[in-house]
């Protein structure tokens, strides 16, 4: 449920039907998870809005408001998730971007989904979707608020058992979850698929990567991919979640898993 919001500033949850993140999903999103008054990924948050932004031509907002508002939305929650969401604003009808744009901006807290122990300690099950993600080197990488692929996949089960949902791209290489990022172990090497032709780069995946220097980014194909030591997913609201079955096919909870956790605990989270 949504606790808080502000539109540009002021108390509200309406935004106009002529809003082009609502007509043409033209906008970007951060989702923001606060402890307290702070948030220990803020600064990975705020670098990939602003790519984001340079990328899309979109204005982007003082940080120091931004996080203003976030603390604003947030506070008294016992664990809130602030969702930022930037759209290009209103214009004329059409896909030609109105010069200069006028952002909208979107802040609103939600309390966090509860916490899985058992999926923290044992693992999840993770299922192969059948949607596949296209291709578009232009929006690789970006938050951006289109997650048509990502509705689709989760449209794929309902089974409760199932927490997540592996997407490949055309060509069969592993990408992501639906709501996380990838990584995998190797004879004890890191890896994560690249994200240059499709998928986000998450956050958390940043922050991963930081900690793990020596980590492959790389193409990784479903086969190889099944032949991991370890899986887990990342995410900047659940952290390191230990894949322990894919399609019925079992995977051990090792150590460097185990080993990313501990550095997520030392984050705060």
């Amino acid at each position: 449920m949504i606790a808080r919001v502000l539109v540009d500033g002021q108390a509200g949850d309406r935004v106009s039907v002529l809003d082009r993140g609502l007509a043409y999903g033209d906008g970007l999103f951060e989702t923001i998870r606060f402890l307290g008054a702070g948030a220990p990924l803020w600064p990975r948050h705020i670098k990939r809005l602003q790519d984001g932004c340079r990328r899309l031509a979109l204005p982007m907002p003082d940080p120091a408001m931004l996080l203003a508002e976030a603390q604003a939305v947030a506070r008294d929650l016992a664990q809130p998730v602030v969702r930022i969401t930037l759209t290009r604003g209103t214009g004329a009808r059409g896909y030609k971007p109105p010069v200069p744009a006028q952002a909208t901006r979107i802040v609103a807290a939600f309390d966090a989904p509860p916490r899985d122990e058992a999926a923290y300690a044992d693992g999840i099950r993770v299922r192969l979707c059948a949607t596949r993600l296209a291709a578009q080197p232009q929006l690789a990488g970006l938050k951006h608020l289109n997650r048509l692929e990502q509705v689709l996949a989760r449209a794929e089960w309902d089974d409760p058992a199932i927490t997540e949902g592996l997407l490949c791209d055309a060509n069969g290489l592993a990408i992501s979850a639906t709501a996380a990022n990838l990584f995998a172990v190797f004879a004890g090497v890191l890896a994560t698929p690249a994200v240059d032709r499709c998928g986000i780069a998450g956050v958390a995946r940043a922050e991963v990567l930081a900690a793990w220097p020596h980590a492959q980014v790389r193409p990784i194909t479903l086969e190889e991919l099944r032949q991991a030591d370890e899986l887990f997913l990342s995410s900047s609201v659940r952290g390191i979640l230990p894949v322990r079955e894919l399609d019925g096919q079992a995977f051990a909870v090792g150590t460097a898993t185990r080993a990313l956790q501990s550095h997520w605990r030392e984050l705060g989270f």
